[in-house]
């Protein structure tokens, strides 16, 4: 059943928009929303292609395109996308033939640059391929380029030679020749081959063994057949090869001046972007990140983990490679170093959990038992916070510090191993989540209201325990109505762990139903401040929300919150409690604070390329201010902002024509009229025009500039009765005034339109005009 056609077109333009924005996961799910419409329109699917590419899902990226190759075969656009993304994936022969067939339907098409810009992706790929050569030298032939063709002609000949061909190869010298009969290469070729002797190899071109690399990266990757999934470790090493593999690539594509991938805000928050490299550091981090895949495919281990380092000395800081670089040391003599590299890789959630069992295992070896014990921990407690549901991880996390706190303290060997021991044979395996989900059936079921039970409690006994079963206690008797003893619970749990912030956050909690507010505010305020300094940006985050839930006045609360969320990249969460913040200081009456507010905010929005609807919001507000401060020019400036940003927006037109006859600034009023008008013309909206400029008029009474536009727009819309009763008013307007010569060019105007009585006019021409000047 065919689908609704102003569905599909709405959730197309819906595509679009969010594409031009960048917001490419909007992007998708429109496009994803069209294709359910009609599935086989490949124009839907060459967009999914492109927001799928965007987003960094290159196999979807790729089945989408080859889906819309087979609903139309004629369009090389796919094709070459399924080149461009089989290359970046390490598909070699996928990428060469799908470039090869992109090339044949450009030249169809007569399309020769991009026709040659795919057979030149064949040959970077494939030096050897005589088809490829071909097609460019006869190209390059026709098109006058004398040194290309010369060089393919030559490529040819070298790999005729080699087949055994001489005369072939002496054919293609001898083309060479002819397109360029002073070429010295040529020349010395002729030479070599006169002499029987070896002509050069085609060369691979700059770039040629980046998706070389790629191809050895999907080789160290791949498990091995027995295995049906991938344990923690080895997952965290495909991740990281896949980002070197893909610095690789925004390395290279940096390198030839084309457009580079674009990165969001986590790119800076995780690591170095290597695009911000000095032009010297990148070329030496291409060149050993390069060296280093290549290297680890040789399975040499001691080579490739040197190469990282030159990359790591040449300015590249990426958790990727200090993950890799990490688990390569592991396996050497050099544990020292692969712990400390290690502990950069934990900052990652891609790396974390493999980086902590890699981490324990080498701590174990070097007998610090009860630091790998720690490690192991804190391994299963990430690996436990993926199986429950998501709004309970957060909880899971917390519940873990006093075991880690206890872990601490703990003395006995025989316990610490076969806790570590336990923990490893539960991770180290393929299949390790559903052995875990499966470990935590075994748990005791939690009453309702109170916190899941840590996997951990089955695997040792400690103190600990205790803790937590006082944090159920405490719960229960503050249901009961006994605040009091459930606050007792909770410091006597303090003893066993100190440290562990959910008991300082139940205090809180326990003091809000208390109705002691303030206190509570302060203890949650040490609690964020406690998380801030270990590092753990989410539980901060969630402290000073729940301090503005109690408190939405609280701005030194909100300031922290907004500090954190830009630091962890949460770009529109940021900038929402930006505007929030400068809300309260405009409630309560402080301007200037909220205007600096606004001003921070619309910084950060610019520098972290948010969607622009927050800088138009931002910068209306900030309008708004300048408007109650009387500052006109300043508010003018941000209006003008807002109207390129969105120039059809009709209330910004009007104030910004508005503000220039305040400020008494009639051309630029003008300008801006005439802008808005050129603007509906553009758009087919003309006839928006009349009333915008009525509303204007009634708005600004008298104003000439306003008359003089609204007279034009009658006339042109054939309102003549209209237009000669505003040029009247203009008329009189002017006189009063005491511009005569502009009252007679009203008059003039006038008469042009076949007004009723025209001689009172030519009367009152006559009357106006100086008596020596003749009509």
């Amino acid at each position: 059943m065919p689908g609704r056609e102003d569905s599909f077109q709405n959730a197309m333009n819906e595509g679009h928009s969010a594409a031009w924005d960048q917001k490419w996961d909007q992007a998708a799910a429109a496009y994803r929303k069209a294709l359910a419409e009609f599935p086989e329109n490949p124009k839907a699917l060459n967009s999914l292609g492109l927001a799928l590419n965007q987003l960094g899902e290159y196999d979807e990226a790729l089945k989408t395109y080859k889906q819309a190759v087979q609903l139309s075969s004629d369009d090389p656009l796919p094709l070459e996308k399924i080149a461009q993304l089989s290359e970046r994936l390490g598909n070699l022969k996928e990428a060469i033939q799908a470039a090869m067939q992109a090339a044949e339907l450009y030249i169809k098409s007569k399309d020769v640059d991009k026709a040659i810009e795919n057979w030149l992706r064949v040959t970077q790929l494939d030096p050897d391929n005589m088809t490829a050569h071909s097609h460019l030298a006869l190209v390059h032939e026709r098109l006058g380029h004398t040194q290309p063709a010369v060089s393919e002609y030559l490529a040819l000949a070298s790999l005729y030679q080699q087949a055994g061909n001489t005369d072939k190869a002496a054919e293609m010298v001898g083309r060479a020749l002819r397109v360029m009969p002073n070429s010295a290469e040529a020349k010395q070729a002729k030479n070599l081959l006169k002499s029987g002797q070896m002509l050069p190899k085609p060369i691979h071109r700059k770039g040629g063994t980046v998706p070389l690399r790629m191809a050895q990266v999907r080789q160290l990757e791949a498990p091995k057949p027995a295995e049906n999934g991938l344990n923690p470790v080895a997952e965290a090493r495909k991740k990281a090869l896949n980002r070197m593999a893909e610095v690789l690539f925004e390395l290279y594509s940096e390198s030839e001046n084309s457009q580079p991938p674009p990165r969001s805000v986590q790119t800076f928050v995780r690591g170095t972007d290597p695009l911000l490299l000095k032009q010297s550091e990148r070329a030496k981090v291409l060149l050993h990140l390069g060296q280093a895949i290549d290297a680890q495919s040789k399975n040499q281990d001691a080579q490739a983990a040197e190469e990282l380092e030159r990359a790591l000395e040449a300015g590249y800081k990426s958790t990727a490679l200090y993950y890799n670089l990490g688990l390569l040391r592991a396996t050497s003599d050099r544990i020292e170093s692969a712990l400390r590299y290690l502990q950069h890789a934990v900052k990652n959630n891609d790396y974390a959990m493999g980086a902590r069992l890699v981490m324990a295992d080498i701590l174990h070896q070097m007998g610090r038992l009860r630091e790998s014990a720690i490690e192991y921990m804190e391994a299963l407690r990430l690996a436990d916070a993926l199986v429950v549901a998501p709004e309970q991880a957060d909880e899971i996390r917390q519940l873990y510090e006093p075991l880690i706190e206890g872990l601490s303290k703990k003395s006995a060997s025989e316990d610490l191993e076969k806790l570590c021991a336990n923990i490893k044979a539960l991770l180290l395996q393929p299949n390790w989540r559903s052995l875990v989900a499966e470990a935590r059936q075994q748990l005791p079921p939690s009453r309702d209201g109170a916190p899941p039970l840590p996997l951990a409690e089955v695997m040792t006994q400690t103190k600990s325990s205790q803790v937590i079963q006082s944090i159920n206690k405490a719960n229960q008797l503050a249901q009961d109505g006994l605040l009091r003893s459930a606050v007792d619970e909770v410091f006597s749990a303090l003893q066993h762990a100190p440290n562990y912030l959910p008991l300082h956050t139940l205090i809180g909690d326990l003091l809000i139903q208390d109705g002691r507010v303030g206190d509570a505010i302060a203890k949650y305020t040490v609690v964020a401040q406690a998380y801030t300094v270990r590092g753990e940006a989410t539980q901060a985050t969630n402290m000073l929300r729940r301090i503005i839930q109690v408190a939405p006045l609280d701005t030194t609360a909100r300031a922290r919150l907004i500090e954190q969320l830009v630091a962890q990249g949460d770009v529109d969460e940021a900038i929402g409690e930006y505007i929030q913040l400068a809300d309260i200081y405009y409630r309560l009456a402080e301007l200037d604070l909220a205007r600096k507010t606004y001003t921070s905010a619309l910084r950060f929005a610019q520098q972290a390329d948010a969607n622009r609807s927050w800088s138009i919001k931002i910068l209306l507000l900030m309008a708004d201010i300048d408007m109650q401060h009387l500052d006109w020019r300043q508010a003018l400036r941000l209006f003008e902002q807002v109207r390129t940003l969105q120039p059809e927006d009709v209330a910004v037109r009007k104030r910004l024509i508005d503000l220039n006859l305040r400020l008494n600034q009639l051309n630029q009023a003008g300008v801006e009229l005439e802008s808005y008008v050129a603007y509906l013309e553009s758009n087919g909206q003309r006839g928006e025009a009349i009333p915008f400029l009525e509303s204007l008029a009634q708005d600004n009474p008298g104003q000439a500039i306003l008359q003089r536009y609204l007279a034009e727009e009658y006339s042109r819309a054939g309102r003549i009765a209209e237009a000669i009763a505003q040029l009247d008013a203009l008329g009189e307007n002017l006189l009063n005034s005491g511009d005569r010569a502009g009252a007679i060019r009203t008059v003039e105007t006038i008469m042009t339109l076949n007004p009723p009585h025209p001689g009172d006019y030519q009367q009152l021409l006559d009357k106006l005009r100086p008596a020596n000047v003749q009509p």
